[in-house]
């Protein structure tokens, strides 16, 4: 298996994806043709049997994609066709935004503002309505033969929340412009309001285009929320950059140092973290969260992520590994680099001295609970008060409310001040062993 090979949830939006592209080209009159096999023997003989005398693609950056795709690349001129890729995924190409010497960025505001200071590109148009078809049903497998649905139905969430079609992003971008991007600034931290676009899917899977999102936010981008929100669509192109200059970032640290870092290593721990059940409410709601949807709150994702690195001294890797096999919208720019900002080791990353605390955290961005109440049901009955430390009630509070800590819901993983005060002593050695 190659490094990084789509996730079990990604796999579930990338069925239903491909779904909808095959009605789609079915509808201008062509058909989409799926091949199981090394990909430069498939290509060939497709263009054997079609005849064709140009292969085209857009441009794929992950480390093992950019090398697979050089190669094709090359063998399939090598034998007299045109080839070419093209840019679909960003606004501007990796290697387009250089720093005053030409070198890659590793900040992220001095980026955003290169890529500002010039016209943002339009969205390309495409028509296919006179497109020559190449007409074989004989050629391929059926999309149910690359077997992407999980055998085991787990995905009735997934199914319930999204529609994982170019209608349905479409939508949500619509619902979006409506009205949630006018309170994006303050909304977007809130996990119980749908206060964020939910379109990091579709721009995972290409159904719809940051270039696209760029227009369609045109007159929106001088108000708060508007401007705020495109530099989260920044961030994601910064997270290309770095992916693309400095590739081990999948599975490295940025920051050498940080490879030498105190991680511990506890499997017991860990498991309690990805299902779910560590003890603090907002942590274990956003686990429970992503585990029944494909999809976490963006602020949940940092505090469940700081829990782990720092409470928990697990390696952030790890941590980069289960929102890889559980996220729809797994993208590994985005998640090698917010996994490294998370552990302090990244680009731009937040000091690793820099610890969330899980209960201010919930307190602060779920005041009455709503969220932790949703996701963590055995918490249903919890007032606003005790819902974020239901430990600081009385047995007899808890009981009323249906809650008996240590059986149907743990007390927490580690104290918070304990977890904290580790971390540091933590990073106090990384600074002795690199400081000699």
């Amino acid at each position: 298996m190659q490094p990084w090979a789509v996730g079990g949830a990604s796999q579930w939006w990338l069925h239903h994806a491909l779904r909808d592209l095959a009605a789609s080209i079915e509808g201008l009159g062509g058909q989409l043709s799926f091949q199981i096999g090394e990909p430069l023997s498939e290509l060939r003989k497709l263009t054997q049997l079609t005849g064709a005398s140009a292969v085209f693609w857009n441009r794929r950056y992950e480390p093992a994609s950019i090398d697979q795709d050089s190669d094709v690349k090359a063998a399939l001129r090598e034998d007299g066709l045109e080839v070419c890729s093209f840019n679909s995924r960003l606004l501007f190409e990796p290697w387009e935004v250089q720093n005053g010497s030409g070198d890659p960025y590793r900040v992220f505001t001095p980026f955003s503002k290169n890529i500002l200071k010039n016209p943002l590109p339009a969205p390309e148009s495409v028509r296919l309505n006179d497109a020559k078809w190449f007409q074989a049903k004989s050629a391929g497998v059926a999309l149910d033969d690359l077997k992407l649905l999980p055998k085991i139905q787990w995905d009735s969430g997934m199914s319930e929340m999204w529609d994982p079609t170019r209608e349905g992003a479409m939508k949500q971008l619509e619902r979006f412009l409506a009205g949630a991007v006018e309170t994006y600034h303050d909304d977007r931290d809130i996990p119980s309001v749908t206060g964020t676009s939910a379109l990091s899917p579709y721009l995972n899977w290409g159904q719809i285009g940051p270039r696209e999102i760029a227009a369609h936010l045109e007159g929106k981008r001088e108000r708060t929320g508007g401007r705020i929100y495109f530099s989260e669509i920044l961030w994601r192109e910064f997270a290309y950059h770095i992916l693309f200059h400095f590739p081990h970032t999948t599975d490295q640290p940025l920051q050498e140092k940080y490879a030498q870092f105190p991680w511990q290593n506890s499997p017991d721990d860990l498991e309690a973290w990805k299902r779910g059940r560590t003890g603090y409410p907002i942590v274990d709601a956003g686990m429970r969260q992503l585990w029944a949807t494909g999809w976490m709150h963006n602020r949940v994702r940092m505090v469940v992520a700081s829990l782990l690195v720092k409470h928990l001294l697990l390696p952030w890797q790890e941590g980069a590994k289960w929102f890889w096999d559980t996220l729809i919208d797994a993208d590994l720019a985005s998640n090698s680099l917010g996994w490294q900002w998370a552990g302090g080791c990244g680009a731009d990353a937040a000091p690793y001295f820099r610890i969330f605390n899980p209960i201010i955290q919930g307190k602060k961005f779920d005041t009455d609970g709503d969220y932790v109440r949703r996701w963590v049901p055995e918490l249903a009955r919890v007032p606003a008060k005790f819902i974020h430390c239901p430990w600081e009630a009385s047995e007899i509070q808890l009981r009323a409310w249906g809650v008996t800590l240590g059986d149907n819901y743990p007390y927490p993983i580690i104290e918070h001040s304990a977890g904290r005060d580790r971390a540091l002593n933590a990073l106090q050695e990384l600074k002795k062993v690199t400081n000699g």
